[in-house]
C-alpha cells in the first residue's frame, strides 16, 4: 500500500492507494481520511510513503478546494460488501452543490424504509471522504447529521460547494 499526506482546508489528508497501470498518476485511490475521523486508517510500517504516486489526486483536490473543479476523475479501489459498494456508487450520483437525504438515497437504491439505517451505516463507512461525496447526504428535515470527518468539516464542504 502506498500513502501520502496532503495539507488541505480540512486539515492534513491521508491518502492511500495501490499501483495501477490505468489510473491517472499510476495509483488507484483506496482511501482519503482526515484527522480525527471515525474509522480512519493509519499508515502501517509495511506501507510505503510515495507522494509522487498521488500527484494527480493532489492536483484534483487542490482544484476542488480552490473552487475550480466540481468532479474527480480518479481511479478508485475500495473494499466493501456489495451493498456498501452500491451505496457508495449512489453517492457519486449526488451532484456538486446539491444534497439528498438518507431516505431519498435508500429509495434510489430500491431498498426498504427499514434499510435506511443500513444505508446510513454504509455512508458512514465511506473510505473516500470528499472524493466520494458523503458530505452531501443530510437529514430528511435538512439538518446536518453524521459525518465521519465531523460536522464542522461537513459544513465547510457544503458551503464550499454552494459558493460555486
Amino acid at each position: 500500500m502506498l500513502y501520502t499526506e496532503l495539507d488541505s482546508p480540512l486539515g492534513q489528508l491521508l491518502l492511500t492507494g495501490v499501483p495501477s497501470g490505468t489510473a491517472p498518476g499510476g495509483t488507484a485511490l483506496a482511501s482519503l481520511s482526515v484527522p480525527g475521523q471515525r474509522g480512519a486508517v493509519t499508515p502501517r510500517p509495511e506501507w510505503r510513503r510515495e507522494p509522487a504516486a498521488f500527484t494527480e489526486a493532489a492536483r484534483q483536490l487542490a482544484a476542488y478546494f480552490a473552487g475550480e473543479s466540481k468532479d474527480f476523475t480518479l481511479e478508485l479501489t475500495v473494499q466493501g460488501t456489495e451493498f456498501r459498494r452500491r451505496v457508495w456508487q449512489a453517492l457519486d450520483t449526488v451532484p456538486y452543490g446539491a444534497t439528498t437525504s438518507y431516505g431519498e438515497l435508500a429509495r434510489r437504491l430500491g431498498v426498504s424504509r427499514a434499510a435506511v439505517r443500513a444505508v446510513g451505516g454504509a455512508i458512514g463507512a465511506n473510505p473516500l471522504l470528499v472524493v466520494r461525496p458523503c458530505h452531501r447526504v443530510i437529514g430528511a428535515d435538512g439538518s446536518l447529521t453524521g459525518y465521519a470527518g465531523g460536522l464542522e468539516r461537513k459544513r465547510f464542504l457544503l458551503a464550499l460547494e454552494s459558493a460555486a
